[in-house]
């Protein structure tokens, strides 16, 4: 019961922050088309300030990739025909603090809180299916490299990447002995690359951003059961969509 209200909160919470997320990016795009024409020059000062705080609201969808290991194709493992991991959605939280380093260089730290579920599908060859599905909550730390391009009048692009320690903070509680459930650890680090582009209003500063995370780090658990028997390695990846609103000088 408790895993399928989570599954209800974030399928509802997530699918309402998409949608928000996509409203702002067609205001975005219609500021855009009209921001490289015409319209007056806002917050000319803003790149004057070597410190910059704001917060960010994020929708994304995450996956496990999985490899095999060699007791998979022995005859222990003959009724399992497959592990199949599904790709579900999520929504992060998170403030901004972005440091000046150069013209065109800056450093950005976004501490984020992210809500995660995962599904891992495990396909027997008599036609059933058992799923393992891990909610979590996490706490990323991404501190990124942000190369922007130059200024056209209240518009420009940009470019991150950096990584991201990663650990959780809260993970669905489960009565079952470990033995009967696939077991992940709590750390993990990211690499983080993407992509986005800042647009400028009179008192506050709006990007959109399409961000990407690989998990470096394997996350299969040191303690062996049937569920983790057959795999070698386990990796969380997650493709985010975030919009962050950032103040400045006029």
């Amino acid at each position: 019961m408790q895993t399928t209200n989570i599954r209800y909160k974030l399928g509802l919470y997530g699918g309402q922050i998409i949608l928000v997320i996509f409203l702002l990016c067609g205001l975005s795009q219609r500021s855009l088309s009209q921001g490289m024409n015409f319209g007056k020059l806002h917050l000319p000062a803003y790149d004057e300030r070597w410190l910059h705080y704001g917060f960010l609201i994020g929708a994304h969808q995450s996956f496990y990739r999985i490899d095999y290991n060699e007791a998979f194709t022995t005859p222990s493992f003959d009724s399992l025909h497959s592990v199949v991991p599904a790709m579900n959605a999520g929504f992060k939280l998170g403030f901004v603090v972005d440091f000046m380093l150069y013209q065109y260089l800056s450093l950005r730290i976004t501490p984020t809180v992210s809500f995660y579920e995962n599904d891992i599908k495990y396909r027997f060859t008599d036609g059933t299916t058992r799923t393992e599905t891990k909610d979590a909550t996490l706490v990323e730390l991404p501190i990124l490299l942000k190369y922007r391009s130059v200024r056209r009048k209240n518009n420009r692009m940009y470019l991150l990447i950096g990584a991201s320690p990663v650990i959780e903070a809260a993970g669905s509680k489960d009565e079952n002995d470990v033995r009967e459930r696939l077991e992940t650890r709590n750390f993990n680090v990211n690499l983080e690359v993407g992509v986005g582009t800042d647009i400028f209003y009179e008192f506050f500063k709006f990007a959109v951003e399409l961000r990407y995370s690989r998990g470096l780090r394997n996350l299969l658990s040191t303690k062996e059961n049937i569920y983790s028997a057959p795999l070698s390695k386990l990796t969380l990846h997650n493709i985010g969509l975030f919009i962050t609103f950032e103040g400045g000088p006029s």
